[in-house]
Formats: C-alpha cells, sequence, structure tokens
C-alpha cells in the first residue's frame, strides 16, 4: 500500500503530518512513502532526510497525491471552493488520515463523501486510555499552552519572575489561565517555570486538584455546579445562565488585578464562550496582555481578532489561531507519531498489509466519510 504525505497548502500551515522516524517505521512494515518534495522545510526535514529512510519524492501535490492509497494531512483536504482542489487529486475510495474540524466543515465533509473519499478525523479520537497515544488535539495544545505563554511574554512590558536588585525589587507577573484542559495545563507550569504568579480557573471541579498540583491557585465559581459541568468525554458543558453570571462576576474582579490572561476554553462543534467582556479589558492595567486560544472558534475574549494583535486602550490581545505551527518540527514530530499509533495496531506484520478493525473504538469514533456516504453518527448530528 502507498501512503503519501503532501505538502500543507492550507494558508499558514508549517507543519507536515510526518517525521523521518516514522516515515522509517512505515517503510519497515512494507508500505511505499511518498513525501511531496518540500514538504518537510518548515519542520526541518529536507527531502534528502525522508529519502535516506525510505520514502520516494515527488515533485507537486498532484503527483504526491494521485496515486495514493491512504493519505497523511495535517488539514482536512482542501475542495473545489479553495485556491487548490486536492480532492479532484485523489483516487476513489483514497484513505485520508487528518484533522478535519469535523464538528464544523460541514460544506467540505459533504464533498468528501461525493468524492467517495474514505476520512478520518483525528480530531474526534475517543478520550480513553488506549488512545492517549493517538489523541492529535491533546499533543498539539500542549505545544499551544507552552506557546501562549511565550507569546504573553514577549508582548508583556515587563518581566515575568520576582528579581532583587540593589535598585529594587521587580514584582512577578500574575498570570490567569481559563480554562484548564491541556492546554491550560502547559501554560499553568511554563508560566510558573517563568517564575509567573499563577490563578487559573475552570467549569470543571476535577480540574482544582490539576492545577493546584503544577502550583496554581483554583479560582472557585460555584462548587456545586462545577461538579456537574463534565461530559463522559472529559469535555466542558455549555453551563446554565444563572452560574454564567456568577461567572462573569467572579471573573471580573479577578482579572482586573492581572497582567497576563490565557484563555483556553472550547466546546466541541460550537462557538467559543465569551469569558472575557470588553468591560473586563478595559479594567485591566495598561500593558497587560490577553492570549486567546479560541479565536478559531470565535474567541473567548470579545475583543480578540483571529491572526492580529488587537491594541484595546493599552491592553494587547494576541489572537492567533495556529501556534503549534509556530514550532513546526515538534508539532510535526508529534502529530506524526499520533498517525503511527493509529495505524499500526491494525497493520498485519505478516503480509504487510493494513487490515482495520471497522468496530474498533478509536476507528469507529474517528471514520467520518466512507462509500459515498457521512457515516459518523456525531458528525451527521450536527450536519
Amino acid at each position: 500500500m502507498k501512503i503519501s504525505i503532501p505538502k500543507e497548502n492550507r494558508e499558514g500551515e508549517t507543519r507536515i503530518a510526518a517525521s523521518p522516524e516514522v516515515v522509517k517505521k512505515f517503510t519497515s512494515m512494507g508500505f511505499d512513502v511518498t513525501v511531496e518534495s518540500g514538504a518537510g522545510l518548515n519542520s526541518g526535514f529536507t527531502d534528502k532526510i525522508f529519502e535516506d529512510v525510505g520514502a520516494k519524492i515527488a515533485p507537486n501535490t498532484k503527483d504526491t497525491l494521485k496515486d495514493a492509497d491512504i493519505v497523511f494531512k495535517i488539514q482536512r483536504l482542501l475542495t473545489s471552493k479553495d485556491k487548490i482542489d486536492e480532492i479532484s487529486m485523489c483516487k476513489k475510495d483514497v484513505m485520508v488520515i487528518s484533522h478535519m474540524s469535523a464538528l464544523s466543515a460541514k460544506d467540505d465533509i459533504d464533498e468528501y463523501a461525493k468524492a467517495s473519499i474514505t476520512t478520518f478525523a483525528m480530531d474526534l479520537m475517543p478520550r480513553i486510555s488506549r488512545a492517549q497515544s493517538m489523541d492529535v488535539l491533546s499533543s498539539q495544545s500542549n505545544l499551544s499552552g507552552y506557546q501562549a505563554v511565550i507569546k504573553g511574554a514577549n508582548n508583556f512590558n515587563s518581566a515575568f519572575p520576582m528579581m532583587m536588585t540593589a535598585a529594587g525589587t521587580v514584582a512577578p507577573a500574575k498570570v490567569f489561565i481559563m480554562g484548564v484542559g491541556v492546554a491550560g495545563l502547559q501554560a499553568i507550569a511554563t508560566a510558573k517555570r517563568m517564575g509567573a504568579i499563577v490563578t487559573a480557573y475552570d467549569v470543571r471541579a476535577a480540574t482544582k486538584e490539576q492545577v493546584e498540583s503544577l502550583g496554581g491557585k483554583f479560582l472557585i465559581v460555584d462548587e456545586e455546579a462545577m461538579k456537574e459541568a463534565e461530559t463522559s468525554g472529559g469535555y466542558a458543558k455549555e453551563m446554565t445562565e444563572d452560574y454564567k453570571k456568577k461567572e462573569q462576576e467572579v471573573i471580573k474582579n479577578h482579572i482586573k488585578d492581572q497582567d497576563i490572561v490565557i484563555t483556553t476554553a472550547l466546546i466541541p462543534g460550537r462557538p467559543a464562550p465569551k469569558l472575557v467582556s470588553k468591560e473586563m479589558v478595559n479594567s485591566m492595567r495598561t500593558g497587560s496582555v490577553i492570549v486567546d486560544l479560541a479565536v478559531e472558534t470565535g474567541g473567548n475574549c470579545e475583543l480578540a481578532e483571529r491572526n492580529q494583535v488587537v491594541d484595546a486602550d493599552g491592553v494587547k490581545i494576541v489572537g492567533y489561531d495556529n501556534l503549534p505551527g509556530e514550532l513546526p518540527k515538534d508539532a510535526s514530530t508529534l502529530f506524526a507519531k499520533n498517525l503511527l499509533n493509529f495505524l499500526s495496531p491494525h497493520v498485519n506484520s505478516e503480509t504487510k498489509s493494513l487490515e482495520l478493525d471497522w468496530e474498533d473504538e478509536t476507528v469507529k469514533n474517528t471514520l467520518v466519510t466512507k462509500d459515498g456516504a457521512i457515516v459518523n453518527e456525531i458528525v451527521k448530528g450536527v450536519s
């Protein structure tokens, strides 16, 4: 079988869905691997590096995709409405594995089904123990949380740690993390390592212990309501209007004294909850920074703009939608390992062929389109 890894043609995407280590593993399993020329340069992977581990190099996207049985991508396939129509370059029933934004990209998913492309959305990986090594949301969010703190520090007009000098004392920065998922936890850990005083908030009460274990202080709104705020899959639920009013009041009183605020709150398949209002932004000190990691789905901050740094009367609001892409070598390496861990259990070592168990939870939950139809019940429910 032939695995193909094209260059990412979506604007702003710097990652590649492969690494030399993972390509070597797949070639040793008996797969033919083709990588588009130049696809790995942003990640520090040259064509020669891929050739040295057994890959063939194709000159362009069309030649990379045309004979592929399996396609690895970071972002979902581009369609006829995009600048490059990647669907038209693929053969019927090709298997495409990527981050698909499956709960919000209805039009694209309809096109995949019509083209009889079999697609797997790695962003729908179930949150079960054995799937942790396949979870692209976790691997990429980890980098986002780290990079969010770096972005905050770069836009902040003071130092992070306390500094005792002969000329006086520099106070430590106060950092507030909103949303304690993978990105939030990494942001807490990074900010603490840099010497900041860290507080954090999440609607899920279960995250309190995690925050405190990293040296942060947990901000409580309504402890009883928070106990019911988590889905069986580990995500935050949409909260009641009464809770939201309490939440806004507590955050409003806390945020005015913070130097850096990092927001990470997401609800799968829905717009990001608005946690930071214009009024809250106006209450913050000049020189403060907000880093909004939810801008791709509308943002947690009312004033955030996608891929912009907004200056709101001296408060900077940083809203970049692909922070893992700013660390492309690590992001690509982790993503590629997620794909390897997803497929390798289904490779027959004797026949060197892929034999998917369609009833396996990791396969069934991530399968979106097959045989000309949308087959994923969750995706059909939001379509």
